[in-house]
């Protein structure tokens, strides 16, 4: 009696399993149509991510037909595309807040219209849950002519500066330009005055980083000489010093900034970087007849 229990509930598996095999061959792994896709670009001190899909022309007519014009877009594929900003970033000119929004665009000829959402659970459009008093912000941006066809939907970035980048919408033969300006000078200036200014333990690199910051970025050249000569006397590097040497020349010291350079080729050479003798050598060729 108890082997045919056994075998009867063997029997109840496999018809079970059996049962259950056309549900489960019902899900089949395919490429999908729009491939899901993440892009991050670090923007000046701020960090964006961009999350969506990608759909392809296939031979399609795409702005004025697929996505008609003067039509709420999802500005790619299935759910709405993300935007996360890890700081306040200014998209032209607009502030918006660190976090993450949808992005969605209205297509035309001759403008476009951006609306950053703050509702970010939305497939596609949002339909009629789409509120537009859940709008972060719009503005307009003008649309430019590609001469190569895109054929798969692109978001990428371009244009990076200390402070800045295009993030570039492009399908078709249409390329969409947002600009995004991050705050940049008063979070490096806070850093140099808290680790370097009112440090307690200053080592050459801060000292080296914090002139350089002044140099490149015109500010207290005096003190950006201050600041490398300190890091010199403490661990001379020669690529510190043709910091230096090139500080001294912008502030005419011609004659200095020669004699920094000729110590900064001999520790060049002696590591064997031959880049930074070439760097200083140029320097030299620059000041030869300065006064």
């Amino acid at each position: 009696m108890k082997k045919i229990l056994t075998l009867n509930l063997v029997w109840a598996l496999a018809f079970a399993m059996f049962l259950m095999g056309p549900a489960a061959s019902a899900q089949i792994k395919m490429p999908a149509a729009s491939p899901a896709a993440t892009v991050k670009q670090t923007v000046g001190l701020t960090d964006v991510t961009v999350e969506y899909s990608r759909p392809s022309t296939k031979g399609r007519k795409i702005f004025g037909d697929l996505a008609p014009y003067g039509k709420l877009w999802r500005t790619g594929a299935n759910a709405s595309t993300k935007l996360t900003f890890s700081d306040e970033v200014m998209l032209e000119g607009n502030k918006v807040a660190a976090g993450q929004y949808a992005l969605y665009t209205i297509p035309g000829e001759k403008e476009w219209t951006v609306v950053i959402h703050k509702n970010t659970k939305h497939w596609g459009e949002g339909g009629n849950n789409y509120k537009a008093e859940e709008d972060l912000v719009r503005f307009k941006v003008t649309p430019k002519k590609l001469s190569a066809k895109v054929e798969t939907f692109t978001i990428g970035f371009a244009d990076l500066t200390n402070n800045g980048a295009t993030l570039q919408i492009m399908w078709e033969n249409t390329l969409v330009p947002v600009k995004i300006t991050t705050e940049v000078d008063a979070k490096v200036m806070s850093q140099i005055q808290e680790k370097v200014v009112n440090g307690t333990n200053v080592t050459p690199a801060l000292y080296a980083a914090a002139a350089n910051y002044y140099a490149e970025n015109n500010k207290d050249m005096k003190q950006a000489l201050t600041w490398i000569k300190q890091a010199n006397e403490k661990d001379p590097k020669f690529y510190t010093l043709h910091q230096q040497a090139k500080i001294q020349a912008q502030l005419k010291d011609y004659k200095g900034a020669a004699a920094t350079a000729q110590k900064s080729i001999e520790l060049a050479k002696k590591e064997s970087n031959a880049d930074y003798v070439a760097l200083n050598e140029k320097l030299l060729a620059e000041i030869k007849n300065k006064k």
